[in-house]
């Protein structure tokens, strides 16, 4: 029969016979081999397994911040149970794959009489320093030069004068609070200035300076002197080990010394050339753009005597990261000074967790470039995110494998983290010494910076604020405005939200007013340091003051049945008040202390019985009284304190 007209044809299956049935494949020794796999899969489940034993290890080593329990367990030749106990000993229970914070570790290094170095992801050694580049692969390159010196000496002035801008009028409170780099030409020859921040608070940007610079210039007002900052300078230099060359800057003023600023650094090992020594001076005016000429023509005359200023344009290109930001509009940018090979347009770069391919260069001018080579700061615009200011940037094959390293680097970064903030929540005892007075506040920050370096800088300065009851906890960092999720975590952790020279959008403003997220935003260090520091005086606890305001002297010992001993008294001195504290002094020594439960004058109650008269007081819980007791009466007050370094302990009060 016909299908109907709607219906597909379909094409019809045999019912029976051999085309209907399943064909049985039998592949030769199969059956036996699908036996063999079962047999020993049953003897491997019955068969008792045999603990992991762990090989005994002697000697000091060395482990990853945020090290797991397991790998601990490698390194220390410690079984991983053997930890475990250790740490419910202490209160602080882990699971093998768990990280540990860098204090857990020493602790468990010191139970098991081991000695233990923490390597952390700063310590790691990305790229060796030394390459060796064939002799006619080398090419001159620039000389890179630093400018250090005390806050307020003209550094920045003197730079200004040098590259001919203005960069001082940007700066908030005239502080520079940004690492710059900038070329200039010099008779035809080209040398790249780095500019440093002044404040004490940018110590680990003006060392990151020193680090990858050739020279350093040293700039002391002459009416000024050594400053505290400017022997900071002189250590990192040394440190650093590159040549010194001194400006002594504002000697157009009229109490300006520089003989005496020579003396002053000639004590620090900066001996005067013209004294005897090997430091080139040069006694300049940034404002008045007087001798700076002498001040490049020594520059230079130091490059080339003490120095071989040679790189290979032709490797791949590689530097440090002097300064990044998220930029409105264009995304994460980075400054990066390159140290060797050149870097184009196209390349893939990786600099710590960061990744990405160059988009476009700019030169200090902001002018857009096709590459920059060995001497050069260019800003790079591609990175996926703003890379650490202070690593190494460098050019690899493919974007794939920067994403990989970057990958690798941001997991080693993630672990030490998680660390970190295990840390906050361990209860050892032995962590926190602090603690044994009293339980620790914390006053949690969410902070967002314009910069990475001001970032760092203000992590630092904030490290710096010690106290025994309260302390910062920076729980986010990032470079960028103040966004909703930065208010949705400062809302979930009870925190204040501060941004350094970074606003607010209009979404994150309304949330923090609905959420009540305290916002606060700065444009100068000092102020924000100020206030976090006025802000944990708040949070302190208060002053426990004592002051005594009357004595009584026991006279009459009166006896009541339902009451007590009642004390017949002449108040000696100051005041004695009903519901107050008193101490009973018996031949100079104290041998209680209660609170006065009545205070009678004749029959009558009274509030309180001043100087001179006589009055019936009743302790509360005490009868022992003697004739001749004194009675001290005092109050207890709480006084708010003003400083971080007014001790929370009572103060003894004086009698009135």
């Amino acid at each position: 029969m016909a299908d109907g007209p709607n219906k597909p044809n379909r094409p019809i299956r045999p019912r029976g016979g051999a085309a209907g049935r399943k064909r049985r494949v039998v592949i030769e020794g199969g059956a036996a081999r699908g036996r063999d796999v079962r047999a020993a899969r049953e003897r491997s489940s019955s068969a008792p397994r045999t603990p992991q034993t762990v090989v005994p290890q002697t000697g000091p080593v060395t482990v990853e911040s945020g090290v797991t329990v397991q790998n601990l367990s490698q390194a220390l030749g410690v079984s991983v149970p053997q930890i475990i106990s250790f740490l419910m000993r202490m209160s602080q229970p882990k699971t093998g794959p768990q990280s540990l914070s860098d204090d857990e570790v020493e602790l468990i290094a010191t139970e098991f009489g081991r000695e233990v170095t923490v390597k952390h992801a700063a310590d790691d050694d990305v790229e060796p320093e030394a390459f060796e580049d064939a002799e006619a692969d080398l090419s001159p390159r620039p000389p890179v030069v630093t400018i250090m010196g005390h806050v307020d000496h003209g550094k920045t002035t003197l730079l200004d004068a040098i590259r001919e801008t203005s960069v001082v009028d940007t700066e908030a409170g005239g502080i520079t609070q940004h690492i710059g780099a900038y070329q200039a030409e010099i008779n035809g020859r080209r040398v790249t200035f780095l500019d440093t921040p002044g404040h004490e608070a940018f110590t680990a940007m003006r060392a990151r300076g020193a680090k990858v610079t050739d020279i350093a210039v040293l700039v002391v007002a002459a009416d000024d002197g050594v400053m505290p900052q400017t022997l900071e300078s002189i250590s990192h230099a040394k440190a650093a080990g590159v040549p010194i060359v001194v400006a002594i800057n504002k000697v157009d003023l009229p109490d300006a010394n520089p003989d005496r600023v020579k003396s002053e650094l000639a004590s620090e090992g900066l001996q005067p050339e013209d004294w005897g020594g090997s430091t080139q001076f040069a006694a300049v005016s940034a404002k008045q753009k007087e001798n700076l000429d002498e001040l490049l023509e020594k520059i230079l005359l130091v490059a080339d005597a003490e120095l071989e200023l040679r790189a290979n344009p032709k490797a791949d290109a590689s530097g440090p990261i002097v300064e990044s930001r998220l930029d409105v509009g264009r995304g994460p940018a980075a400054t990066m000074l390159v140290q060797r090979g050149t870097i184009r347009i196209g390349d893939a770069v990786v600099a710590g967790d960061a990744s990405g391919k160059v988009r476009a260069l700019y030169d200090y001018r902001g002018e857009k470039v096709r590459e920059a080579g060995p001497g050069e700061p260019v800003e790079i615009l591609g990175f996926d995110r703003p890379p650490p200011a202070g690593e190494l940037c460098r050019v690899v094959e493919h974007e794939r494998q920067a994403k990989h390293l970057a990958n690798l680097r941001a997991e080693r970064l993630r672990r030490e983290q998680f660390a970190q903030r295990a840390k906050r929540g361990v209860s050892l005892e032995t962590l926190f010494s602090e603690m044994q007075a009293g339980t620790v506040q914390n006053l949690d920050i969410v902070l967002k910076g314009d910069v990475q370096g001001s970032i760092e800088a203000l992590v630092s300065e904030l490290g710096k604020i010690q106290h025994s009851e309260v302390r910062v906890n920076v729980i986010h960092t990032g470079v960028g405005g103040i966004t909703e999720n930065d208010i949705n975590l400062a809302s979930a952790s009870n925190a204040l939200v501060v941004g350094f020279n970074v606003r607010p959008s209009a979404e994150a403003r309304i949330l923090a007013e609905r959420e009540g997220v305290d916002v606060r935003t700065y444009r100068v260090i000092y102020q924000l340091t100020d206030d976090i520091q006025q802000a944990l005086v708040g949070m302190l606890t208060p002053v426990q003051t004592e002051e005594t305001i009357g004595e009584a002297q026991v006279r009459n010992l009166f006896r009541v049945s339902r009451l007590g001993t009642i004390a017949g008294c002449m108040v000696t001195n100051g005041v004695v008040r009903r519901n107050g504290q008193v101490r009973v002094v018996r031949d100079g020594t104290v041998i209680h202390e209660t609170s006065i439960a009545q205070l009678r004058r004749f029959k009558d109650d009274a509030r309180e019985v001043l100087e001179g008269f006589e009055c019936g007081i009743l302790l509360d819980g005490f009868n022992d009284v003697k004739e001749g007791d004194v009675l001290e009466v005092f109050e207890t007050r709480q006084i708010e304190r003003t400083d971080l370094d007014e001790p929370p302990g009572p103060k003894a009060g004086s009698s009135t």
